[in-house]
């Protein structure tokens, strides 16, 4: 049984791109870029992988012609990863081709710990190809191997969104004590922050955010030399307000059918998010 979208309704702009304009035409308004993401994951078939490919390509389409100011997300799981890599490669390789094209740009998502790796090897595959005006990333501080990566990834200059981490991961592949993941976030922005053009960072969590900002204004940073992203649905007062004092900002805001995986994400995350949620059903 399919649960009812008003569940999800305060973490995900609608159930298709359309529905999601206003929102996003409303976010766009009050100075806040955006990333949007057709949620899903995890595809197993090509007719289905091959139809995502064009949705995304529809997507960027449809940010140019409604004039917005965003990029979109992608994960790999829904262009046949698990298919065939190749397969996969060449579907990014396309959707890549299209955004370059449109002067437009593309996050590939990171999803679990099993697919870290090829994930990763197939943006930088892209990073060469395209540029990372056109490709970027995202890194996980909860991981162990995410202090390698890191420093290949600056290396390379890449454009790297750092975040937490939302996905449950064993102790053996990652750190479990959100003190420990916070001080592992501020090592990994230093490094971001030091050696590669312009570095996102997804949080929400205040200590992080505040921390970025003393550091960034004693390395006598510019507040355009970085970017805070935040989720839709969570923190947008915080977001007008860090726009208002000269940072850059953007909203991930999702939409798309296959909702529920990302809604039960948000969920586990906070117990604030779960009340969102009950006062929502049974709001008149």
């Amino acid at each position: 049984m399919k649960l009812p979208f008003i569940l999800a309704k305060r973490f995900v702009a609608g159930e298709s791109f359309t529905e999601s304009i206003p929102k996003a035409q409303y976010l766009n308004a009050k100075e806040l870029k955006l990333t949007l993401d057709l949620l899903g994951e995890n595809v197993s078939d090509r007719a289905k992988a091959d139809e995502t490919v064009e949705n995304y390509i529809k997507l960027l389409d449809g940010i140019k012609e409604q004039g917005l100011i965003s990029s979109i997300s992608i994960k790999l799981t829904m262009m046949g990863l698990d298919i065939d890599r190749q397969y996969c490669k060449d579907n990014l390789f396309k959707l890549l081709e299209v955004a370059k094209n449109h002067g437009q740009f593309v996050r590939i998502d990171m999803e679990g710990s099993d697919y870290t790796q090829v994930t990763l090897d197939l943006f930088k595959e892209a990073l060469k190809e395209f540029g990372n005006k056109t490709v970027g990333i995202v890194i996980q501080a909860m991981l162990h191997r995410t202090k390698d990566d890191i420093a290949e990834l600056a290396e390379l200059n890449a454009d790297v969104r750092l975040v937490k981490g939302a996905y449950k991961e064993p102790a053996e592949k990652a750190l479990q004590n959100m003190a420990e993941i916070r001080t592992a976030f501020k090592e990994y922005a230093k490094v971001l922050l030091a050696n590669t053009s312009f570095p996102r960072f997804g949080t929400h969590d205040d200590e992080l955010v505040n921390w970025i900002r003393d550091y960034a204004a004693n390395e006598n940073l510019a507040k355009d030399a970085f970017e805070f992203q935040m989720l839709y649905g969570l923190r947008e007062e915080t977001m007008v307000n860090l726009t208002q004092l000269g940072y850059c900002t953007r909203v991930y805001v999702p939409f798309g059918t296959d909702w529920f995986p990302y809604f039960s994400r948000r969920l586990m995350e906070r117990k604030e998010n779960i009340f969102f949620v009950l006062t929502a059903m049974f709001k008149k």
